[in-house]
């Protein structure tokens, strides 16, 4: 049975950037955070109503919505990139503008209910990616955006990226 890793990554293993997503896991098991954080986002965003869907906090941020697909398309984007890593394939892969994402993703003429939908299954796929990794390829690296990164901290950056989201849906869209 594969064997997935339940240690913290290491300062090294990622730009400084991202720690303040790693440091919003709990813990030293990433994939368990995935799974878990499955019971508090998916609740919220099926709570809520299409209309909740196109709230905006303040004039110029994103809705809702579009909050939503940002998740599910910077939880591929990593996804891709723990992948390609995890596969000992050092070929260095480009960033990507989440603004510009967002702007084309077309999110708010989706309903809500299918972009919750989509996290669901987004999600799910990756924590099965996860789980089947050999206990070797959650310390094989890449550069990704022109830094070096491991599989284990892409795994612990999706959690907390999924985490700081929720809890911005919580404090400003829905307080």
């Amino acid at each position: 049975m594969p064997v997935f890793t339940s240690e913290r990554p290491a300062a090294d293993e990622h730009h400084a950037y991202y720690a303040k997503y790693i440091e919003l896991v709990p813990g030293a098991d990433a994939v368990g955070a995935l799974e878990a954080q499955l019971d508090d986002m998916l609740p919220l965003l099926r709570g809520l109503t299409e209309a909740q869907g196109a709230l905006r906090y303040a004039p110029g941020k994103w809705s809702v919505r579009q909050v939503v697909a940002h998740l599910v398309d910077a939880e591929r984007v990593f996804a891709y990139r723990a992948l390609r890593f995890a596969r000992a394939d050092r070929t260095a892969v480009p960033g990507f503008d989440e603004n510009v994402y967002a702007e084309t993703a077309g999110a708010d003429a989706r309903t809500l209910r299918s972009l919750a939908d989509e996290m669901d299954l987004v999600r799910r796929a990756n924590v099965l990616m996860f789980r089947g990794l050999p206990e070797d390829a959650w310390t094989r690296r890449g550069v990704a955006n022109g830094n070096e990164i491991s599989v284990r901290a892409l795994a612990f950056i999706i959690a907390g990226h999924g985490r700081h989201h929720t809890a911005l849906l919580r404090e400003r869209y829905l307080a």
